[in-house]
């Protein structure tokens, strides 16, 4: 009687997390093309922050491997990992340059928390979390 309700419950927390997943997969993957075509905004946007243009390209390849190794459901973790770490840079170069909080300095962590919420829905971060040993004090 409660597996149906337990059920729904499951479907509905996996298509949440696909429904998060996917939206920061295709933001960072539009980024990342952009960087990778180096169209005119992409440029100046990454000459703004204080980067050399020759580095846009570079930045838009490791951006879009974060992503295929997030999207790649083996490697999600560590893909989740290196977005992470990605994402960090962008803080730390907005807050270098004085960016709004909100809208700059802010928006790659809510980028972060669609990817880690994504996990957390799917269950992905209970299983990492449990297979840890447990480690006591002496």
């Amino acid at each position: 009687m409660n597996t149906t309700n337990d059920t729904s419950v499951s479907n509905k927390r996996i298509w949440t997390a696909r429904i998060l997943g996917g939206l920061a997969i295709a933001l960072v993957a539009l980024d990342a093309v952009m960087k990778l075509a180096r169209v005119a905004p992409a440029v100046t946007g990454t000459v703004e922050l204080g980067y050399p243009a020759s580095t846009v390209f570079g930045i838009g390849l490791v951006e879009i491997i974060c992503v295929i190794v997030y999207a790649i459901p083996r490697t999600t973790i560590v893909g989740a990992v290196l977005l992470t770490g990605y994402f960090g840079g962008a803080v730390a170069t907005h807050v270098r340059i004085g960016s709004p909080v909100a809208t700059h300095i802010l928006s790659p962590i809510y980028v972060s928390a669609l990817v880690w919420g994504a996990l957390a829905l799917r269950g992905r971060l209970r299983a990492l979390f449990a297979a840890a040993p447990a480690r006591h004090a002496v």
